[in-house]
């Protein structure tokens, strides 16, 4: 289902005194499987290893053990719905799930030194690391060291991901069940930087979608949009287990499957910077509404503002040094209430077509879609000032460096509360 029709569309939501409850009927999968007679597991698939791929630490020691992987969720659950971390502790034969967690672009940590380690890394395990002075970065991205360096840190962050599960995957053929197993391989967003992750653009929700398995044709393509939630309906067919009627997600891969012709996209709250973003994209046109309009782009966020990429961005502003596109996207102090793209042809999506007479018709189509989206399944919107103050005080208790004045937390939450009252 849409985060957004749930309740957990907020980051890192329900976790002080006030609780966030899935609606009655709603069951997260792994119970579904695991009621079905599945052995439920969420790590690494790499018992001994973490998600980064490396060997753990003994038990006792920081980071040791195999307990479970990184379950995040923004509702209130029963850890029993996993049985363990790894499918290795199931009954003979018996069917088992497994969320295999990969750390992905995270590997490249958040500041330069953690980019050139990484790159160091590579060269060391690989034989070379990529070439920063080879990078292709997006027009709106100045060619400044610290973020081709960043780059290519990601690039090379996406080689450890392909060796990591072709570590899994080898295992499944060691095991002798490769051939019975549905593998489905996603990523959770695109790349972490100043329009990508948390935003809407192709560079923050366009992902890679490869599934392997019986009955999956062997290199086969398709071009048709599907949606991150798809994956659910998928396992549970899978599964033999009949998809719930309040189900959202499609099984894509079901007989006579007519696909998706819009695709939607939400994003809010992050940390402690209150945001709310909606989005629709057909095969051609992707339509984005900023509730927010009045604020920037880039607004300030402690934990974005402390990665090397951002801090250059900022410093290169603040210096006069970037280009008018740049400071168009990236600084202005306010963005358009509706943006439209024709994704297709505007890779990077700098054009918008909002304003433009001959799209005028696209536009209020894609309007009209999106608004009938967020009633028919009651995007529930912005969260509480209760709920808002409660997961803040979480983040002051556990992240805030008490004792050393005012924190950019802190400042960043009164910003957003003088923001909200004057009516931005």
């Amino acid at each position: 289902m849409y985060q957004t029709s749930i309740g957990a569309h907020h980051h890192r939501s329900g976790r002080g005194v006030e609780k966030i409850h899935l609606p009655g009927g709603v069951v997260p999968v792994p119970a579904l499987l695991q009621k079905a007679g599945y052995y439920t597991c969420i790590g690494s698939g790499l018992p001994g290893r973490s998600r980064a791929g490396k060997e753990k630490a003994g038990k006792g020691k920081k980071g040791g053990g195999d307990g479970l992987g990184k379950t995040d969720y923004n509702f209130e659950w029963d850890a029993r719905m996993y049985d363990s971390s790894d499918w290795a502790g199931r009954k003979p034969d018996q069917p088992f799930f497994m969320q295999v967690q990969l750390a992905g672009g995270k590997l490249r940590g958040g500041d330069d030194a953690s980019a050139q380690k990484l790159s160091a890394r590579a060269r060391e395990e690989f034989g070379r690391a990529t070439d920063p002075a080879k990078v292709t970065l997006p027009p709106y991205y100045p060619r400044d060291p610290v973020l081709v360096r960043d780059w290519a840190a990601f690039l090379d962050a996406v080689r450890f991901t392909d060796k990591h599960v072709g570590e899994v995957i080898a295992r499944l053929e060691r095991e002798g069940i490769l051939d019975q197993t549905l593998v489905i391989f996603m990523t959770d967003h695109g790349i972490s930087h100043a329009r990508g992750k948390q935003f809407l653009y192709n560079e923050g929700t366009h992902i890679p979608f490869v599934v392997r398995g019986p009955g999956v044709a062997r290199g086969k393509v398709r071009e048709d949009l599907i949606e991150h939630i798809d994956l659910s309906a998928l396992s549970l067919a899978a599964a033999g287990i009949p998809l719930p009627a309040a189900m959202q997600a499609k099984n894509i891969l079901a007989p006579g499957y007519e696909p998706r012709e819009f695709v939607f996209a939400a994003r809010d709250r992050c940390d402690e910077t209150v945001e709310r973003i909606r989005s629709v994209r057909s095969d051609r046109f992707l339509y984005i509404r900023n509730f927010y309009p009045l604020r920037p782009h880039l607004q300030p966020n402690a934990y974005k503002d402390g990665k090397s990429i951002v801090r250059t961005l900022r410093a290169l502003h603040d210096a006069g040094k970037l280009e008018p596109l740049t400071e168009k996207l990236l600084f202005s102090p306010t963005r358009p209430p509706e943006e439209l793209y024709e994704w297709t042809t505007d890779r990077w999506q700098v054009k918008n077509l909002a304003g433009d007479p001959a799209h005028k018709a696209t536009l209020e189509k894609l309007r009209g879609r999106l608004d009938h989206w967020i009633v028919e399944t009651k995007d529930k919107g912005p969260e509480s000032e209760a709920m808002y103050d409660s997961d803040m005080d979480v983040y002051l208790g556990g992240r805030a460096n008490k004792g050393k004045g005012e924190t950019v937390t802190e400042k960043n939450i009164a910003l957003m509360k003088a923001w909200a009252a004057q009516g931005k």
